[in-house]
């Protein structure tokens, strides 16, 4: 169990690592951040762009760094979530559910990956298991089975 939760968080954690530093900085074929934050606020209406651009950039790459690491990972599963929910609500929402045809399915997929490792936590091979904390919500929710 913890070799697949270390292969899941670092496959959606360095993917996100990946879109927030395109964002920021316009690493691996990235628009970088001053296109980022002229196309929140000229695609999508969200002013001011700069404020947008930073916090989707940072909630991207900061939340995959978190969730790779398995560094206080509900926190990074939180930060990933909440640029997916922004991502369906300003663009993939009204096209539909389906990804083919430019919906929300892939991030609902996301989110829902992003669920299960706050539900579980990270696995033994997290920074949080060697600093001995327990960063599962379903332990300190009492849902464990």
């Amino acid at each position: 169990m913890a070799l697949a939760l270390l292969i899941l968080r670092l496959a959606l954690g360095l993917s996100f690592i990946g879109h927030g530093t395109q964002k920021l900085f316009g690493w691996f074929g990235g628009a970088g951040f001053a296109v980022t934050a002229k196309n929140y606020e000229n695609k999508m209406g969200m002013r001011p762009g700069w404020l947008f651009a930073l916090l989707g950039g940072g909630g991207e790459a900061g939340g995959g760094l978190l969730l790779a690491l398995g560094l206080f990972t509900p926190l990074g599963a939180l930060l990933i979530i909440a640029t997916m929910v922004v991502a369906i609500v300003q663009v993939t929402g009204r096209r539909g559910y389906w990804v083919g045809k430019g919906g929300w399915e892939y991030n609902a997929l996301i989110i829902a990956v992003c669920v299960a490792l706050m539900l579980t936590g990270p696995g033994a091979y997290a920074l949080d298991h060697a600093l001995g904390l327990n960063t599962s919500l379903a332990s300190a929710l009492h849902l464990a089975s």
